[in-house]
């Protein structure tokens, strides 16, 4: 699999942004730690079940 060549990018698009497991809603979360206890929910729909933005790269579909 190719990788990203350039790390602030990757810092920039993936570090501290969460998404929402009900409404796919991104969510960027300034301190992570805040995360374990729960006290994060979605702006969108109020679910606190979030999960981190997956950094895998994806085909095109064509």
């Amino acid at each position: 699999m190719a990788e990203r060549s350039n790390p602030v990018a990757d810092a920039r698009l993936f570090r501290n942004i969460y998404v929402c497991r009900n409404c796919n809603t991104k969510i960027r979360v300034s301190n992570p730690k805040l995360l374990r206890p729960m006290q994060i929910r979605c702006r969108n729909c109020g679910s606190k079940a979030l999960r981190p933005k997956h950094k895998e790269l994806r085909k095109l579909k064509v």
